[in-house]
């Protein structure tokens, strides 16, 4: 799917640009409301309470409350726009409500309409096999398989159009199919011609092994009680924190073959848990024939993708990720279907009109970008389908939501193909608006929430469409999430076209910040869609060839990967910070994987060379591969311990392109980032949100990540108060000075003083430490004179510190700033004779002052 940079109104955060020094604070702009409750709106208009997002936040969600005794749709409220639009609102509204009505007439429930697949396809009842399947196009229908030497049993049709067949149990109580045996449904048209398909409502679909351009045949799956999976454990509770880890099954492994779900579940998952993530979005699970689409040309919607593994097999998978306490997301596509009829839904079009078709009728069914079909949402049997396709993983599977792929296309009748989205409120509604599909994903949504109240959905929609996130009761789609499709775009079109030493700070703010901050996003840097070929991932835009040559931390950096290595940092945490309330990363990006994705297919020699993940990289220590991957983790243990991708406190206070500077508050952390490729800042005024002694906890120029070790962290950082005279520093009342080195990102945080039990704690902990012999401090193996070796060496190594807890003399002190002072108006101990020691002997004093 193509995308665009798109504003995305009332919310946005702008922000502007000037010289250092100069205050410059990123804000919602106020919103206007047209209501009479006057002290709501002063709250969302006050022009102290818009400089934060979470005021916003607040001031809307009093705003609902207010209205919910009202027959007012709530979404005016959020955002007073869209009552510009009310009749198309109001429309979709009613047309979601009849719909809804119909079904709870019908059936009694949303809910109990999406159990279709207790009804539908393979069922067992009693002693019998059952199955039905819809398919009103079709003059006469007979079920094959191998259960029946491939002869027709022929079905009935009621006035529906569903055809049906019961098949009892054997003398020996054995099912009349076997489990794992294959079937097919035989169709006669209305215009006499035969047809052999794979039934709608499959669960499972194969192709015979090592035969080219074989057909996909459905497989019944029914296993005994001893085969099937047993569940171990209950789903994790909804992550306090969503950090997505986008991932696709058959390309994980290191081997040049398709990889499996249980060699997913015991090499990568590990790995997903080491680094931090706390959720897993799970690709390709959905059948499809072309292994090159991606997952995103589903033909069988109900079956899972056999190349890596049986049902069974993928339950493990999940189950064992819910022991780790990671949600797992499907990566679910509604948006259209395959045009394969051979393998797939498609093959149930015979002709006949769209009143009796999962497909639109004439153009309106083909999307021809996507050389697929576009699915007819106001149909009950469609409905039911897809409903029930999601409501199928939730229960079956235990997915504890969904990604639902090209949303955009759904939303309008032109699909994006060709459109640029400006942000102007007309062209989301109006008569391009898709409101049947409007009303499907309501209704999904809705159901989706319901049977699991702690669902996470999530949007990829490029148009920025208002209300997509906002709860079905107001009006809204009922999304948790959207995907920020415009910032991947902004930095590759910047690594692409534009030199970084020219990259405009104000840029950057206005892609990462232009959102809705009453409707939730998950930002990310780069996905899949960067990594496939044609295309260049982060790494590869700014490492190029020299990926192959200069990695290795056993030889100097070049100028080429110093910089890939501090832009490579600073993007991921600039856009982590400031693009969302939740982060997203494909498989390996986290550690640069290098070159691009390219499936098998005629054009390479169905190679799987550039179809798999390089683990073995990141596995070796004197790679630079292994230092961007411990980034990686360092950033998400911030998160764990800040929360700060969650917190509604974000504000840019400084934004400076002629120094290349730009500083932010998230949560509780202030984000200092030097674009400079050469200029160090000593000194850096940087405001404070609150007075007191603020302490590093993320630098990205420590020697863990490839960095240099200019900053120290174990200077003591406290704020200065403005003077009368001065006046207020960037609208702040404070603020304290830093070291900024050149392309670098280094965080804050207020230190805060410690309970007493927690100081006896630490004192305690301090304590065994000093029982330790050193080489206790070193990992095993390790070599307990060597300054590398061990906990004990990175400890020093990361402090830029010799064997002997020296500083390195003065050419470190040079480095530093200074060998007694700390430059950047902060004080620390005499670094002549050593911080380490200093550090030692600091911990003998408390120990004598009463310490354990």
């Amino acid at each position: 799917m193509h995308s665009v940079l798109a504003s995305h109104s009332h919310l946005r955060h702008v922000a502007t640009s000037g010289r250092s020094g100069q205050h410059i604070a990123a804000r919602p702009t106020p919103l206007r409301c047209c209501t009479s409750l006057s002290g709501t709106r002063r709250a969302l208009t006050g022009s102290r309470a818009s400089r934060h997002a979470h005021t916003v936040v607040r001031a809307v969600a009093q705003l609902v409350q207010d209205r919910a005794d009202t027959k007012e749709l709530a979404i005016y409220s959020v955002d007073p726009q869209l009552a510009n639009h009310r009749d198309h609102l109001d429309y979709r509204w009613g047309q979601f409500t009849s719909v809804k009505e119909n079904i709870e007439k019908a059936v009694g429930s949303l809910d109990e309409f999406s159990k279709g697949y207790e009804y539908l396809g393979f069922t067992r009842k009693g002693n019998k096999t059952i199955y039905r399947e819809w398919a009103p196009g079709a003059k006469a229908a007979a079920l094959i398989g191998d259960f029946n030497n491939w002869e027709p049993a022929w079905m009935n049709r009621d006035e529906w159009g569903v055809w049906s067949i019961e098949l009892d149990d054997g003398p020996d109580g054995s099912p009349a199919i076997p489990h794992n045996s294959r079937v097919k449904i035989r169709l006669q048209s209305f215009h006499d011609w035969w047809v052999d398909r794979v039934p709608a409502w499959i669960k499972y679909a194969t192709v015979p092994e090592g035969e080219m351009g074989a057909k996909y045949n459905g497989v019944y799956w029914d296993p005994p009680r001893g085969e099937r999976h047993l569940w171990r454990n209950r789903r994790p509770r909804k992550p306090r924190a969503l950090r997505i880890y986008e991932a696709h099954v058959g390309m994980s492994g290191e081997d040049e073959r398709v990889s499996t779900y249980v060699e997913f579940r015991d090499n990568v998952l590990p790995r997903i848990k080491a680094q931090g993530y706390t959720a897993i979005q799970l690709m390709a699970i959905q059948e499809h024939a072309y292994y090159a689409s991606f997952g995103y040309h589903v033909t069988n919607p109900f079956a899972v993708s056999s190349r890596s593994g049986t049902p069974e097999d993928l339950k493990s998978l999940v189950d064992a990720a819910h022991g780790m306490g990671i949600a797992v997301l499907l990566d679910v596509v509604h948006s259209h279907i395959s045009s394969n009829a051979d393998d797939g839904l498609a093959g149930f079009d015979l002709g006949q009109s769209q009143d009796m078709n999962y497909f639109r009728g004439g153009e309106a069914g083909y999307h021809k970008l996507w050389d697929s079909r576009c699915l007819n949402y106001s149909h009950w049997e469609v409905q039911r389908y897809l409903l029930s396709n999601l409501r199928y993983w939730i229960e079956e599977f235990q997915f504890d939501g969904f990604r639902f792929d090209g949303v955009t296309s759904m939303l309008y009748h032109h699909h994006g193909i060709d459109v640029g989205f400006s942000g102007a409120y007309h062209e989301y509604f109006g008569p391009q608006a898709d409101v049947e599909a409007a009303v499907y994903l309501m209704m999904a949504n809705e159901m989706v929430h319901k049977v699991l109240p702690d669902a996470i959905t999530i949007a990829e929609d490029v148009s920025g469409m208002p209300g997509l996130c906002r709860p079905v009761t107001e009006g809204g789609l009922g999304f948790d999430y959207r995907l920020n499709m415009a910032i991947p775009d902004t930095w590759i079109r910047l690594l692409k076209h534009v030199r970084d030493e020219h990259w405009e700070m104000m840029e950057i703010v206005n892609a990462l910040c232009n959102r809705r901050y009453t409707e939730k996003t998950v930002a990310y840097a780069e996905s899949h869609d960067q990594a496939l070929v044609g295309d260049k991932t982060i790494a590869m835009w700014l490492f190029d060839a020299e990926m192959y040559t200069n990695m290795s931390t056993l030889n100097e950096a070049t100028p080429v990967i110093d910089r890939g290595m501090s832009l490579h940092k600073m993007i991921r945490t600039i856009t982590m910070a400031l693009g969302g309330e939740a982060w997203l990363n494909f498989m390996g990006n986290e550690f640069g994987h290098p070159e691009w994705l390219d499936f098998p297919r005629e054009g390479n020699g169905w190679s799987h060379q550039h179809c798999r993940r390089q683990w073995s990289l990141v596995d070796t220590e004197h790679m630079r591969y292994c230092q961007l991957n411990a980034w990686d983790k360092a950033m998400m243990e911030l998160d764990d311990k800040y929360s700060f991708t969650t917190s509604p406190v974000q504000w840019v206070t400084h934004i400076d392109q002629e120094n290349q500077v730009l500083v932010a508050e998230r949560g509780p952390l202030v984000f200092v980032f030097n674009w400079h490729p050469h200029e160090n800042y000593e000194g850096l005024k940087v405001a404070a949100p609150e007075p007191g002694k603020y302490k590093v906890v993320l630098d990205s120029d420590a020697f863990f990540c490839g960095g240099q070790g200019r900053v120290h962290w174990d200077a003591d950082h406290f704020t200065t108060p403005c003077t009368e005279e001065e006046g207020k520093f960037n609208e702040r009342d404070q603020y304290f000075q830093v070291l900024a080195p050149s392309r670098t990102v280094i965080a804050y945080t207020k230190e805060r003083e410690d309970p007493p039990q927690q100081q006896q704690q630490q004192r305690q902990q301090q304590h065994q430490q000093r029982q330790q012999q050193p080489w206790e401090l070193g990992g095993s193996g390790s070599n307990s004179n060597s300054s590398a070796g061990g906990r004990f060496g990175a400890y020093l190594q990361s402090r830029g510190l010799d064997s002997d807890g020296n500083s390195g003399g003065a050419q470190n002190a040079e480095r530093n700033g200074s060998s007694n002072s700390n430059s950047n108006g902060s004080s620390k101990g005499a670094a002549s004779e050593g911080r380490f020691a200093a550090y030692i002997r600091q911990l003998e004093q408390e120990r004598q002052r009463g310490g354990p």
